[in-house]
């Protein structure tokens, strides 16, 4: 029987190897039904390895690396659930010089992850540029421009640095010609303490940009002093008289409130008090502002820088108080077929205002008026209106403030 079997077997190694194979095919075709492949195309992000410190990349460079996978959909759900660490892509940098280079996307499935087939993916190349970064030293040029005011002289500035490193690409550092600092002193009267930007410039004298600058500013102090013989004074105003009955003075002004004043013997000015005078302003019986032009006073020897004339405004105004008056309640827009009963016909009327323009009140400038047009007959109450021809006068009360009108028909004459 053993030297049968031998036999046996070689007769029916074909039958044999097409069952086995159909069987594999039976259990493939099972497991496929119940777990089908799929396709899912998914965006890795491009990791950049490698760059050297003082390198950089100056070109755009997409994010993301598109990558269709087929599996199961098992498989896939697993990969879905991690998918930032299953999958990533990646470009190697290491050892490239400045220049333009086309590389390969790298790209890796995570081990444990099967069966996976790769279909298709985008893009397979990316190109990248790099350039070297540099540092470079400047030296920082300051400057001053403008006049101090009139009076002043300026010193020798202090600047806190003198120079700048400048960091960037190499063809942008390579661009830039000079680093300036700039102080404006135009009509300064004191010493400056202030922080400069510094700004640099191109051969073309245009700002240069994309590039860091360290500091970025710089703190500088500039002396302003006045010049001998100079002395900037405060302008007081000299009045004279009195203003006009029922009137007061609300304000004074000068323009310009300091002057500059020079003397060819120091002495002169370092005896001045701190201020100047003007000569005097006459308010007698002033009754309005009053704007006018005033010389300064000042002793022999020392004469005032620019304009010797200074503008003077003063506010005059009207003493304000109380006015009580009586009036008659006037009617006004009643039909003729009606008359009408007014109770009280006067009222006490409270003024305010300008004390002048109340004493000088005639009777017809206050009136009480009472309109009732449109008016059905019937008993009212109704509020008076007060007019006051003068605008700077105000009614402040009325007494009574509401008026009881009693509104009816004339009745005709009986005929005799």
């Amino acid at each position: 029987m053993t030297q049968r079997f031998p036999h046996w077997l070689g007769r029916n190694i074909s039958t044999l190897l097409l069952a086995f194979i159909l069987a594999v095919i039976v259990w493939v075709s099972a497991v496929t039904s119940a777990d089908p492949n799929q396709e899912q195309t998914y965006l890795i992000p491009i990791e950049i390895i490698g760059l050297a410190s003082n390198q950089e990349i100056i070109n755009e460079i997409p994010e993301h690396f598109s990558l269709t996978i087929e599996a199961p959909i098992t498989i896939l759900e697993q990969i879905n659930k991690d998918a930032a660490t299953v999958l990533q892509a990646w470009v190697d940098l290491t050892g490239l010089t400045s220049g333009t280079h086309n590389l390969e996307i790298q790209y890796q499935i995570a081990s444990g992850y099967s069966p996976v087939r790769v279909g298709k993916s985008s893009p397979e190349n990316i190109e990248i540029t790099l350039e070297e970064l540099i540092a470079r030293t400047f030296t920082i040029k300051t400057g001053i421009q403008g006049e101090p005011s009139l009076g002043y002289q300026a010193g020798v500035p202090i600047w806190s640095e003198s120079e700048v490193v400048i960091t960037g690409r190499a063809s942008l550092v390579d661009k830039v010609a000079v680093v300036e600092a700039t102080l404006d002193i135009s009509d300064t009267s004191e010493t400056l303490d202030e922080g400069i930007n510094l700004i640099p410039r191109d051969q073309a004298g245009n700002v240069a940009g994309n590039i860091t600058l360290t500091p970025a500013q710089i703190a500088v102090t500039q002396p302003i002093t006045l010049r001998g013989g100079y002395r900037n004074m405060v302008v007081k105003v000299v009045t004279s008289g009195q203003v006009a009955n029922g009137y007061r003075q609300t304000s004074i002004s000068v323009t310009p409130p300091n002057v500059m004043v020079f003397s060819t013997n120091p002495a002169l000015i370092d005896q001045l008090p701190g201020y100047v005078e003007t000569i005097a302003l006459d308010l007698t019986d002033a009754a309005d502002d009053l704007e006018t032009s005033l010389s300064l006073s000042l002793p022999a020897g020392i004469s005032v820088i620019g304009d010797p004339n200074v503008l003077v405004k003063a506010g005059i105004a009207a003493m304000e108080g109380n006015l009580k008056i009586i009036r008659v309640v006037e009617v006004i827009g009643l039909p003729p077929e009606f008359k009408a009963v007014v109770a009280p016909d006067t009222v006490d009327v409270i003024l305010f205002g300008p004390l002048p323009l109340l004493d000088e009140l005639a009777e017809s400038d206050v009136r009480v008026v009472l309109d009732l047009t449109d008016l059905e007959a019937g008993l009212y109450q109704l509020t008076p209106e007060v007019i006051i021809l003068p605008e700077r006068i105000q009614a402040e009360a009325l007494s009574p403030s509401t008026l009881d009108v009693e509104i009816a028909p004339i009745e005709a004459e009986s005929a005799p």
